[in-house]
């Protein structure tokens, strides 16, 4: 009951409604966790995309010569330096050109 507290109707007070609505709450945060990895890969992957094809490369031209050349920053820190810092991010396409 006290996982049900601020749930809307019998979901709050009614012992089997409120039972049944944290468990499937508790289910849906079980699977967004995983989905929410995967929504930031695909968006990471976007940005990447966008600022290596302003630079004339495709992205899976950029991030295998990235990982050729030895360049170890992941997708994160790279899809931030495209989208904030697009100084860093052209010399980084430069060194692997």
């Amino acid at each position: 009951m006290k996982q049900a507290k601020g749930y809307f109707g019998r979901r709050k007070n009614v012992w089997t409604v409120a039972k049944n609505a944290v468990e499937k709450a508790m289910l849906y945060a079980y699977r967004d966790r995983k989905t929410k990895k995967r929504n930031f890969r695909s968006l990471w992957i976007t940005r990447i995309n966008a600022g290596a094809r302003l630079h004339g490369m495709s992205y899976s031209q950029f991030m295998g010569k990235v990982k050729s050349n030895g360049i170890e920053l992941n997708r994160k820190v790279l899809a931030d330096l495209a989208m904030n810092h697009p100084d860093a991010f052209k010399a980084i396409v430069e060194r692997v050109k």
